[in-house]
């Protein structure tokens, strides 16, 4: 699993706008995955791709300090912030930094693996979700929210479209690789899931109205995206003359001080059940 928003490497002062402006965006997403757990009456969790643990720490709150969450995430920064969050808020909540996909989970840990836009990214996936089936309790649920595909959210590559005649050198987002569109396939997700001896798995499309504030629009162009990347490099003419090119094309998602957009995202479900899956490849006697 690789860093999602290069947060890493974000300048000083940018990390906590990032942090800020991607928990509004995507509030509704985490409160789907916080609603699809909160449910189960026994459930020893884990967040794939926490990030600063929002979700993670929404349902360990739901869950009333009675069962185990843990957060995972590859980014320092980001479990840094999630420890704290958890700290100050007297969250009973766990975060690990590490790749899920080779990170040496207790076998049969967990009774629920969730991720909210945190398993695209991924270099090998069928591998990571080998290893996170191995850490699955039997009966275990898995539940994930993932990107569909570059064409069903054009707010998200809005920006690379404006700049075009600026950059035509800028690499176009790809699917079926590591990336924030990985998962646009859903033919793709099933073998994937799968080859990693996940079983039931139900991919159903869902559209999430998101949004932010008007006024924070720019900073997101030139902080955000492969765009928002090649603007850090920029000095502040090219920055200029980028950003009023740009910027227009973001006019129809503008609702007085709103920006408002669809997430067109995957709704991934799937189980561990040896017997279902002794069943499928006729092993049952």
């Amino acid at each position: 699993m690789t860093s999602k928003r290069h947060f890493g490497t974000a300048p000083p002062g940018a990390l906590g706008w990032k942090l800020r402006i991607c928990s509004t965006n995507y509030s509704r997403p985490s409160k789907i995955c916080v609603e699809a757990i909160a449910a189960n009456s026994r459930c020893r969790l884990l967040d794939v791709g926490c990030g600063t643990g929002s979700t993670t720490l929404a349902i360990a709150r739901r869950l009333e300090a009675k069962d185990c969450c843990i957060g995972i995430d590859i980014s320092g920064p980001m479990i840094a912030a999630a420890r704290t969050r958890a700290e100050r808020d007297g969250t009973p909540a766990t975060f690990i930094c590490a790749n899920a996909q080779i990170h040496a989970f207790e076998p049969a840990q967990f009774d629920a693996i969730i991720s909210r836009f945190g398993v695209m990214f991924f270099t090998n996936p069928v591998q990571a979700f080998a290893n996170l089936r191995r850490s699955a309790s039997e009966g275990a649920e898995l539940r994930l929210i993932a990107w569909r595909s570059a064409e069903e959210n054009p707010f998200m590559t809005e920006a690379e479209r404006a700049a075009a005649p600026l950059f035509p050198m800028l690499p176009a987002r790809r699917s079926n690789v590591p990336g924030q569109f990985a998962f646009a396939n859903q033919h793709r997700v099933y073998s994937i899931l799968e080859q990693s001896n996940w079983t039931e798995v139900a991919i159903r499309p869902i559209d999430v109205a998101c949004s932010m504030p008007e006024k924070e629009l720019t900073r997101y162009l030139t902080q955000l995206g492969p765009v928002g990347m090649v603007l850090q490099e920029a000095d502040n003419e090219t920055r200029t003359r980028i950003i009023e090119t740009i910027r227009p094309a973001f006019d129809p998602y503008i609702y007085g001080t709103e920006v408002r957009f669809s997430a067109a995202c995957w709704m991934i479900s799937a189980r561990v059940s040896s017997a279902f899956a002794e069943t499928k490849n006729g092993l049952s006697t």
